[in-house]
């Protein structure tokens, strides 16, 4: 069985764990305090241009979304997300469980606009009974998306002034950032991120780490007492230093971003050879995740060999389906992909008469 469904079926690149096998008999301070994560904040100080930024590590995705939001809104307020954001759909309520309603907008392809932005804002500011209502507060993409798209420079850019025009930290997640820097014809670089947002992270745990985020802070504001809340959302890890090395090890001689392109090259591969087959996809994606539509009496035959996400039945006949690529995955196991779906095809259309 070869595992598509996700990018974190695998444990974590083997130099990492060499990492942490070689400094596991170290004796550090604790939270975070230690020299491995100083060094590693150094080192996404540079990779993003910014000595002043703040860098804190936290252990998941889901912590540090609800981290950050409580840290930035007060109790009226909520958080503009599109409509297929990660916040809105697949992490149980969290935000809303933490006393903050997401303010959904619908999507384009997976990601919102700076005008969408704009008059989200300004219906607020306009309504004569406004403060019966939740107030926008700050607004939160996902860098690449939850359809694998991922935000141009000039889209960036866009959201950046529009946020800034109205007063909204903008928020970047970044759980899969490393494959939106890799992606073929992406334009977006760290710097970039640290120039034009208030605050995003760089994720580790769906890139190759054993688990981890690492959050940079650019709004002095947020910078203000974050360990508290960290703390407070049980978020704060005791032995901080085993995020540390892997951060570290990440960024000291470009492994983030060979891992990055591997993943996004092998999709690519995967990509091209479903275009071959004939088959269309849900969404253009230029990163890890792609989305091809598959007709449904393929699907039980792939499962015998193969797991993948079901996304959405398209019709009555069709259904997309989600396939990760991650620093784990092998070219022999992406041709034995696509082999069993040409197979699968062949067959079908035998026993229909017909091509599928």
């Amino acid at each position: 069985m070869t595992r598509f469904e996700c990018d974190y079926t695998q444990g974590a690149h083997p130099r990492i764990l060499q990492r942490l096998l070689e400094t596991n008999m170290d004796q550090t301070s604790g939270y975070g305090t230690d020299e491995y994560c100083e060094r590693a904040r150094d080192l996404i100080r540079r990779e993003c241009e910014a000595d002043a930024a703040d860098v804190h590590f936290l252990v998941g995705g889901t912590q540090t979304n609800t981290t950050v939001i409580a840290a930035l809104l007060r109790p009226h307020q909520g958080v503009l997300s599109a409509d297929t954001g990660h916040i809105a759909g697949h992490e149980t309520g969290a935000i809303e469980a933490a006393g903050h309603k997401v303010l959904t907008l619908p999507h384009q392809d997976g990601k919102i606009t700076a005008e969408q932005v704009r008059r989200a804002y300004e219906a607020h500011e306009n309504d004569g009974a406004k403060e019966h209502t939740v107030q926008p507060g700050m607004v939160y993409i996902s860098q690449s998306t939850e359809n694998g798209t991922v935000y141009t420079l000039s889209e960036l850019e866009a959201l950046s002034e529009a946020c800034r025009e109205c007063g909204l930290p903008l928020f970047v997640d970044g759980a899969r950032l490393g494959y939106a820097l890799a992606a073929e014809g992406g334009d977006v670089t760290l710097a970039d991120l640290a120039r034009l947002t208030d605050v995003f992270y760089i994720g580790g745990t769906k890139l190759g780490a054993l688990m981890g985020e690492a959050v940079v802070i650019l709004n002095e504001a947020l910078k203000r007492d974050f360990r508290y809340l960290i703390k407070q959302r049980g978020g704060l890890l005791a032995k901080g230093r085993l995020l540390g090395v892997q951060f570290e090890t990440f960024f000291e001689d470009g492994l983030y971003f060979e891992i990055s392109r591997h993943a996004v090259s092998l999709a690519m591969k995967l990509r091209r050879g479903l275009e071959e087959l004939g088959f269309g996809f849900l969404h253009d994606s230029p990163t890890n995740q792609q989305f091809p539509i598959l007709p449904d009496d393929l699907l039980e035959g792939l499962k015998a060999k193969h797991s993948f996400t079901i996304w959405e039945k398209v019709d009555a006949t069709h259904t997309a389906v989600r396939f990760c690529t991650s620093w784990g995955t092998t070219e022999t196991e992406v041709d034995g992909l696509l082999g069993d779906l040409a197979a699968l095809r062949h067959a079908a259309a035998g026993l229909n008469g017909s091509a599928v």
